[in-house]
């Protein structure tokens, strides 16, 4: 059973920068595609971006494309997503999510859930 772990996730000021990571056990996250996912209060779960190790493919949202980066170190099984030049409107839970579809968008795709991070971003 894959169980995901995220932290990182904080306070921080509009134009800030934060790092999540999401360690994965039970598996190994280069064998998934690996998925980050946000909710904001009142809205649904929407993608942000993804990545699947072989390839080496990468998709990201047009709301973060040039701001987050998505990456991920074998050594640790950690999937990380890094969070620049951040807004008041990033402010969401974020999930971390595995699946196995290649080109995975939506949270259908992805079978397994960390309990998500928060980030608030003050303006």
């Amino acid at each position: 059973q894959v169980q995901l772990v995220e932290s990182g996730g904080g306070l921080v000021q509009a134009g800030g920068s934060l790092r999540l990571s999401c360690a994965v056990s039970g598996g190994t996250f280069s064998s998934y595609t690996m998925g980050w996912f946000r909710q904001a209060p009142g809205k649904e779960r929407e993608f942000v971006s993804s990545i699947r190790w072989r390839p080496g493919t990468t998709y990201y949202a047009d709301s973060v494309k040039g701001r987050f980066t998505i990456s991920g170190d074998n050594a640790k099984n950690t999937v990380y997503l890094q969070l620049n030049s951040l807004k008041p409107e990033d402010t969401a839970v974020y999930f971390c999510a595995a699946g196995l579809t290649l080109r995975a968008l939506d949270q259908h795709d992805y079978a397994y859930w960390g309990q998500g991070t928060q980030v608030t971003v003050s303006s």
